[in-house]
């Protein structure tokens, strides 16, 4: 089954051409089905990049679905056309006040991780936000930052600075193979980190409504659970392309800060070489896997959602 996309939308050319089945919403319309509807909360500056990686995953899975894209209100992106903004995204006031409710969402990172929450311009919104996920979604994927929003929302868990970014390709355990949402998973994975905070193993274990799924030795927790909000917490970036720790390295470069050449990701270190994708797999299981269990477990009667 496809991804329904706008057919404008610059990922319904990308993915068609990659062989991703897309469907435009007419198209969907003739179909007697009731699709999953699945929303992106996009708080990337790079926002077409963004839309591409994660419509690439949950388009993967056997399931038609229906994918939204949503804005903070106020907040204005200076890296992305004002066109395709008012085009393609919905301001969350907009989302909130129509009383529609969403079968999963996904929370972006946003590379602001050296502020305080509270000094985030949009924190009191995004509050609105998390609070909204448990009365209109089904199941909320928080990324990186936005995971980490949502786990110090909570559940008070803190992000500490690192005195180093951590960066590159990590081996990270799983913690618990019998997890839905590690069906098929290898018992070490290799997952995409690009970040200057964390989240530290001994704090999550003083709260036992959250778990850990995957973690590694050398960079913390990496993949949470958190049931009783109905919501997944990844600090690392599963959904990356294969470039995109390239061009964060060279933008560095180019712009003379300090940077460390990504680890375990070019060939012998040569930054030179091309890099291989060696986490794309899991990044299809892992979100193929929340398809699966948000379809498994979602009410038929979208009106349901957020009411036990």
């Amino acid at each position: 089954m496809p991804i329904t996309l706008n057919e404008n939308l610059p990922a319904y050319r990308i993915l068609s051409d990659e062989g991703v089945m897309v469907m435009s919403p007419g198209r969907a319309a003739m179909q007697d089905i009731r699709p999953l509807r699945i929303g992106l909360l996009n708080l990337m500056p790079k926002k077409i990049q963004t839309e591409n990686q994660f419509a690439r995953l949950i388009g993967a899975t056997p399931l038609q679905i229906d994918f939204q894209l949503i804005r903070m209100s106020d907040h204005e992106s200076r890296n992305t056309a004002a066109d395709h903004m008012e085009s393609f995204y919905r301001p969350f006031r907009e989302v909130e006040a129509t009383g529609e409710k969403f079968d999963g969402l996904i929370i972006t990172g946003a590379p602001i991780e050296h502020l305080s929450f509270g000094d985030v311009t949009y924190w009191d919104e995004l509050r609105r936000v998390f609070d909204w996920t448990q009365t209109h979604v089904h199941s909320t994927f928080g990324v990186c930052w936005g995971g980490m929003a949502m786990a110090w929302h909570f559940h008070g868990l803190e992000k500490h600075m690192l005195d180093h970014k951590a960066f590159g390709c990590f081996r990270h355990q799983n913690h618990s193979p019998a997890s839905p949402y590690l069906r098929g998973f290898s018992d070490d994975v290799l997952v995409p980190v690009s970040r200057w905070t964390e989240v530290r193993q001994d704090e999550i274990d003083t709260r036992p409504a959250l778990r850990t799924l995957l973690a590694s030795d050398e960079v913390g927790p990496c993949l949470i659970e958190d049931p009783g909000h109905r919501a997944l917490y990844i600090f690392n970036h599963l959904e990356y392309d294969s470039t995109t720790l390239k061009d964060e390295y060279d933008r560095d470069v180019e712009n003379g800060r300090p940077i460390n050449i990504p680890c375990n990701y070019y060939p012998e270190d040569d930054p030179v070489r091309p890099p291989a994708n060696r986490w794309r797999s899991h990044a299809h299981l892992l979100y193929g896997n929340w398809i699966n269990e948000i379809y498994q477990t979602t009410w038929y009667d979208m009106s349901r959602i957020g009411k036990g």
